[in-house]
């Protein structure tokens, strides 16, 4: 029960120690709790309510009699007008929380998408080409505007922008039409997100299907798709000779990627626990795979015999260990291909060419190349039903594949390649 007093002034209040309820009149109080926590309330009845709330004016500590007083003389006026004081304070919160969103930005939420990804990304160069499409291309049109206001029109502009470095198709949809449309892709990803977070709502302006699939003219329709220039299967056997004539590092990191059909970053990032010697296996964890599952590759007696040759100078946790504990730079194998003055073809392509050559070579079902490559299936019926991952018959084929690149032709002759050295 309060403990009424004539009124309180500023030295009884310093003077009261005990716990209870001391009332000023007019529905404030003084609350001292057992603990000697001092705090104001006011107290109130409204809308035929038998029992009255009580609301926090705040502590002792932070609010003066003076200012308590005038705090619940504005209470007193609200409830006079049929305003219940607790349910406005709800409400201005909810009105406050809205103006902090309104001022998100569209960069506010990139980088809070960034730096929440981040960490399931394969690797820095993917959180960096984030980075640098947004600040070239997005964020000059959305970054300082608020996320909840990013309409199809703004993404538009973003996507028919000019750019000063082309001629006959001046525009980033039509001209850099791969870029363009990670740009859109990356967009849609970051305000699906802002949505999520209660940052905006309705429909995504960035979303293709349904959207802006008719404002843009399809992607296939401006740009063509152009492959990785590949090596001939047939030339491989010769190709390889040549190669092992390099004898350094990148040169034997680029015959174990041709060997097995990986890609570069998977073969520059391999590590020593990754592979079992005794199993001749390979095994690669998901977060280093393009497709985001853990792939297994079974390793041939010349891919072995590379990982078993470099296992005498092991110096790091990486096969191929670059400089500070790094891995070699990501350009190291294209480099190879310089100096051997093979500017026609790229490092990815060789997975065109092991392609090639088991489509056109030999008998193996197309989903024993295309699991040996790490390629997603993508009948989703089909793959509910493939549990295995056809390792006895790509063991199988890899060892095909490592004789075929074990052997020139020449003239119609099959020759084997000398092996001495490896």
């Amino acid at each position: 029960m309060a403990k009424t007093l004539d009124k309180l002034t500023p030295l009884k209040v310093e003077r009261l120690k005990a716990p209870g309820l001391y009332s000023d009149g007019g529905g404030l109080y003084l609350q001292i709790s057992a603990n000697g926590g001092r705090s104001w309330i006011f107290r109130y009845r409204m809308g035929g309510r038998k029992t009255p709330r009580d609301m926090g004016l705040g502590s002792l500590n932070d609010v003066s009699l003076a200012v308590a007083r005038l705090d619940a003389a504005a209470k007193r006026r609200q409830i006079q007008q049929g305003v219940d004081p607790i349910e406005a304070r709800k409400r201005d919160k909810v009105v406050a929380a809205l103006d902090v969103t309104k001022a998100i930005t569209f960069k506010d939420c990139a980088e809070a998408y960034i730096a929440a990804h981040r960490e399931g990304w394969r690797n820095e160069k993917h959180a960096a080409q984030w980075t640098a499409t947004l600040e070239a291309y997005a964020y000059p049109k959305l970054g300082k505007l608020p996320v909840r206001d990013v309409d199809v029109g703004h993404v538009l502009k973003v996507l028919e922008q000019k750019c000063d470095d082309l001629k006959s198709k001046p525009t980033l949809w039509s001209g850099k039409t791969q870029t363009a449309s990670r740009v859109r892709g990356r967009i849609e990803a970051i305000l699906d997100w802002a949505k999520v977070r209660k940052y905006r709502d309705g429909e995504n302006p960035a979303r293709w299907r349904g959207n802006l699939e008719h404002s843009l003219p399809a992607r296939t329709k401006v740009q063509k798709v152009i492959h990785y220039p590949a090596l001939p299967y047939a030339e491989i056997g010769s190709f390889i000779t040549k190669l092992r004539i390099q004898r350094n590092t990148a040169a034997i990191a680029l015959e174990l990627l041709i060997l097995t059909g990986t890609r570069t970053s998977e073969v520059l990032g391999a590590r020593w626990d990754e592979i079992d010697e005794d199993k001749a296996l390979w095994v690669i964890p998901a977060n280093r795979i393009k497709a985001g599952k853990e792939h297994r590759i079974p390793l041939s007696a010349p891919a072995l015999a590379i990982i078993k040759q470099l296992a005498k100078s092991k110096e790091s946790e990486f096969v191929f260990p670059g400089k500070k504990g790094k891995t070699l730079t990501i350009n190291v194998m294209m480099d190879v291909l310089k100096r051997m003055e093979r500017n026609d073809i790229t490092v990815h392509g060789f997975r065109s060419t092991f392609r090639d050559w088991a489509a056109e070579s030999t008998n193996y079902p197309r989903d024993v190349a295309e699991m040996a490559l790490a390629h997603t299936i993508g009948d989703k019926v089909e793959a509910a039903y493939r549990r295995g991952d056809l390792m006895e018959k790509r063991r199988r084929m890899m060892d095909d594949w490592a004789k075929f690149c074990g052997t020139v032709t020449k003239a119609g002759n099959v020759v084997a390649i000398n092996k001495k050295g490896r």
